[in-house]
């Protein structure tokens, strides 16, 4: 009985070893195929990534504006100047204004009060020249320019603007083209200020003396063109009697 109960055991005829060598190389082999390939691909996706953030840029950046009265919001703007970068006063809103006049009204002293505000810039009369304002489209060019923070006068202030804009003579192209002007200023938001002055006789007298002594300068050779006394009416304009210079001069009071 205990010969039957008895387990032979055999040997195998080939040992096991070399079949696991063998499958551990080619796991190793895989194994470093696939993290190479992996490798590269985590190389490419990080330059592409790279390369994408550098082309990236902040178009617009959304500022806080809740204490801003929901009726002037369309008057609030955020310019981006392309000459320049706001840095720390990007968030600043900015208004756009333009002083609408006719000459000898009194706009260069209004002009010259605003801009004694360290945050107001009003650029003088930017259209003087003709080619600024040969058609709609070049007058646009160059609303744009101002109210990105892009045009550089005397006036400009630095980039914690508050409100920007410029002097505008009705004869400098804004009644030719008033409709296009029109237009831009609804779409943007400019606010549109009517100087006019209120006695037409002294606006009368102050052209027309403007308009002599600019070429005579009569007044030791001065460009004199406000009077202060009947002598010096008389003195511009010798054809009138005193009598009726000192009417108008008592009908302007």
């Amino acid at each position: 009985m205990e010969a039957n109960d008895s387990f032979v055991i055999k040997a195998p005829k080939k040992s096991p070893l070399l079949l696991r060598l063998v499958v551990l190389a080619f796991a190793m082999v895989c194994g470093v195929y696939i993290c190479f390939i992996c490798l590269k691909q985590i190389n490419a996706s990080n330059s592409s990534t790279n390369e994408f953030l550098n082309n990236v840029k902040v178009v617009q950046q959304l500022c806080n504006s809740s204490d801003i009265e929901q009726w002037e919001i369309p008057f609030v703007h955020y310019p981006n100047p392309v000459t320049f970068s706001r840095e720390e006063c990007v968030c600043n809103p900015v208004r756009y204004f333009a002083i609408l006049s006719m000459q000898r009204s009194g706009s260069g002293w209004f002009e010259t009060l605003m801009n004694s505000h360290i945050n107001v810039s009003s650029n003088g009369e930017i259209f003087g020249k003709k080619d600024r304002r040969a058609n709609v489209s070049a007058i646009v060019n160059v609303l744009d320019k101002v109210y990105n923070l892009d045009w550089f006068s005397s006036a400009s202030k630095n980039e914690c603007n508050a409100a920007v804009g410029f002097k505008w003579m009705l004869n400098q192209g804004v009644l030719e083209h008033h409709e296009g002007i029109v237009d831009y200023f609804n779409r943007n938001g400019v606010h549109a200020i009517f100087l006019f002055r209120r006695n037409l006789i002294r606006r009368l007298i102050s052209v027309m003396a403007n308009s002599y002594d600019k070429s005579k300068k009569p007044l030791n050779g001065t460009h004199k063109s406000h009077v202060h006394s009947v002598a010096e009416v008389l003195h511009l304009f010798p054809n009138y009697t005193s009598f009726y210079i000192c009417q108008l001069v008592i009908k302007s009071l």
